[in-house]
């Protein structure tokens, strides 16, 4: 969507926080021994307090609240009874949701407790390179060119990147136009970022995998080549300058 009002604002703050204050509360809530079904069920809770409707339930039935992957899952796990945490897991939280006709979405990967599996750096990758990302993001900025942009600094960093999940437009419903702002370099991609439009920025930093493949459950998405994968979200207004984060309340970085 494009902001065209101080309504249209107002509203995309508001889901922002909700979906940004989940994040934060529930990757600090998460121990070792909880399952992701308690941790889950956490994140329903203060979405409903805060009037908000899950929209990976609202728009396509999925099985939680929120995604919430772990170690050598990359995307879209669901958040089981039998999923258990433990120290040195690594953990992603994926909050998206709708409030007032109004959708946010962000995400992010955090290491359980002590880093005793030497996820650190990619976590870190992860972070910085969608804080690089977003701050190169203004009107006219071709979407091609921040897919190169992250593709090459996940290389500078040792790592790669996954080539078939993406960002995307948000804002009036989950996934809008442009619904593919890649990791990386598509050459027929002509679109560029529009000022005043909502979109959502999110990285996805491999150590070994390109690809993601969905598993048996329909759902859940591992990588084609195994390893693990760091992912952070934020939703962002475009501008003329330095884009708008409204989900910064995630506190990722």
């Amino acid at each position: 969507m494009s902001i065209t009002s101080a309504a249209e604002l107002s509203g995309m703050q508001k889901i922002s926080e909700a979906v940004a204050i989940t994040l934060k509360r529930m990757r600090d809530f998460a121990r070792p021994g909880m399952t992701a079904k308690e941790l889950d069920d956490f994140g329903g809770k203060i979405l409903i307090e805060m009037g908000a409707k899950s929209a990976p339930r609202l728009t396509y039935g999925f099985p939680g609240w929120t995604c919430i992957s772990v170690n050598h899952e990359v995307a879209h796990g669901i958040p089981s009874e039998t999923k258990i945490f433990k120290e040195g897991d690594l953990i992603n939280i994926d909050v998206s949701a709708e409030l007032d006709g109004f959708w946010a979405d962000n995400g992010g990967s955090f290491i359980l407790g002590e880093d005793i599996n030497n996820h650190k750096a990619l976590v870190d990758a992860s972070k910085v390179i969608l804080q690089k990302a977003i701050s190169r993001i203004k009107g006219g900025v071709k979407i091609s060119e921040i897919g190169r942009f992250i593709e090459m600094e996940a290389r500078k960093s040792g790592f790669k990147v996954i080539k078939n999940l993406a960002g995307h437009g948000v804002g009036r419903s989950l996934h809008e136009d442009p619904h593919e702002i890649l990791n990386c370099y598509v050459h027929d991609n002509k679109q560029r970022f529009r000022k005043n439009s909502v979109v959502a920025i999110e990285t996805f930093i491999s150590t070994a995998s390109t690809y993601a493949d969905h598993g048996k459950d329909g759902w859940t998405m591992t990588g084609n080549k195994g390893g693990f994968v760091a992912q952070h979200e934020h939703t962002i207004i475009v501008t003329d300058g330095k884009p708008v984060i409204l989900t910064s309340a995630n506190e990722i970085y």
